[in-house]
């Protein structure tokens, strides 16, 4: 009977795990958790969304890049980061110009050696050319025209009258200048406004800048 209990015992203790086991396991369980790739801490998640977030940007970037890249002519594709103005877009157009002309290719064209009809616009749209064909024979122009003339004549009278106010500057008029000088920021911001609706609706590449206060004193100054 004894024999039998000591065997059984023996038999059990080989069947199960020893403690020293168990904890061998579970440390072995523990480092490999804090290496294995589906546990992660916060600072991981944070960089990974940011790995992402930045993947994603620079999908976009390069996206936008191609789409400018095909706007400039094939002679300066692939070479974006070189184009520095619009000079060198314009000196591309210019050589092809030239190109073309001397192999003959403007010559012998429709209409040669006969007056231009510039009574329409063939690159304007044609609502609006005839919108501005009945204008001119009644003697008006377009709004932009007219505002473009407003804009340069009160441009022109205000540097005029900031011209004397300076003038009472120079000689010591100082509370003179503070009346004139807050009178003719006032009319600036007019003109201003002018030139914000003169390029909301002038044809495009005919905008204008506004006037700056700091740099019509700097011209009074040289």
């Amino acid at each position: 009977m004894a024999v039998r209990l000591a065997r059984s015992s023996a038999s059990i203790s080989q069947s199960r795990p020893s403690l020293i086991s168990i904890v061998n396991r579970i440390s072995d369980f523990a480092s490999y958790s804090s290496s294995s790739s589906w546990w992660s801490s916060p600072d991981d998640l944070t960089a990974g969304s940011k790995r992402r977030e930045k993947k994603t940007t620079d999908r976009y970037s390069a996206a936008i890049d191609a789409v400018h890249d095909r706007k400039l002519p094939p002679e300066l594709r692939g070479q974006r980061n070189f184009v520095r103005s619009e000079t060198d877009i314009i000196n591309v157009v210019e050589q092809r110009i030239w190109h073309s002309m001397e192999e003959g290719q403007f010559e012998n064209l429709p209409g040669k050696g006969k007056p231009l009809n510039l009574h329409t616009n063939p690159h304007a749209d044609p609502a609006e050319d005839t919108l501005y064909r009945i204008l001119n024979k009644n003697g008006f122009a377009p709004e932009w025209v007219e505002l473009n003339k407003d804009i340069r004549s009160k441009a022109k009278e205000w540097r005029v009258s900031l011209k004397k106010a300076w003038a009472m500057k120079l000689e010591d008029d100082q509370s003179g200048w503070e009346e004139q000088s807050n009178l003719l920021k006032t009319q600036l911001k007019q003109i201003n406004n002018m030139v914000f609706r003169y390029n909301l609706i002038v044809p495009f590449g005919r905008q204008m800048f506004g006037l700056k206060w700091e740099k019509e004193i700097d011209r009074l100054k040289e």
